[in-house]
């Protein structure tokens, strides 16, 4: 029997500002490119950038090592309020309006 992979919610959509929170990228601040729900990965503009190669494609395209952006988990990463910095997020209902706010202090992302 096929196993359907579970689609995971998360509060992030893209182009969300982000920080890094853990592993070797602590502290950067990037904005979401990607949002990997499936394997719950985050792909964050400049931050977890790895080499990987890559073969000649054409007469015109050159081979060899490229940096590019690698997904992190979404654990790692919180959301940038402009007021008070990394902070939670949490939702604000007017009538049938469904807002993201601050946790910290209540504005609105």
């Amino acid at each position: 029997m096929a196993q359907i992979a579970k689609q995971h919610k998360f509060k992030l959509k893209r182009e969300d500002t982000v920080e890094i929170i853990a592993g070797k990228d602590k502290g950067k601040r990037g904005r979401v490119l990607k949002i990997l729900r499936d394997k719950e990965r985050v792909l964050v503009e400049g931050a977890n950038i790895v080499k990987k190669t890559q073969k000649k494609r054409n007469n015109n395209d050159r081979g060899g090592i490229i940096e590019l952006e690698a997904p992190l988990h979404v654990s790692n990463i919180m959301v940038v309020c402009k007021k008070c910095g990394p902070t939670r997020l949490g939702y604000k209902i007017d009538g049938e309006k469904k807002t993201r706010v601050c946790k910290k202090c209540g504005d609105a992302l």
